[in-house]
């Protein structure tokens, strides 16, 4: 009988497991504030850069064909490129911050 109950644990215990690996996937920036990472996409003008590089409005940047941002690692190297080349001070937090904002409002990629 231990056998079975034990049996029976382990497979709530891997049944949780995969519930809670499956919000962890569900959520590409775990733990990111987006109203901190909107903020600090307009205060270091994140948007402006892109639209000036650009020639049209921020949004072309994001959504263009054939854009260089195709996953959410892409998304992260970006970032992190864009923080450190125009030594915009950032947290890997605030990092993580606008990546979320920016994947929530324009890129929308879950892998």
């Amino acid at each position: 009988m231990r056998c079975m109950e034990l049996a029976g644990l382990a497979g709530v215990v891997g049944a949780a497991a995969l519930v809670g690996f499956g919000a962890m996937a569900a959520d590409p920036f775990p733990g990111a504030d987006l109203a901190a990472g909107k903020e600090i996409h307009s205060a270091k003008r994140c948007g402006s850069c892109h639209a000036q590089k650009s020639g049209r409005d921020e949004a072309h940047m994001y959504l263009r064909e054939g854009r260089k941002v195709n996953t959410l690692f892409d998304l992260r190297r970006y970032v992190s490129l864009c923080n450190m080349e125009l030594k915009l001070d950032l947290f890997p937090e605030d990092e993580r911050d606008v990546g979320a904002y920016v994947n929530q409002q324009y890129y929308k990629l879950v892998k």
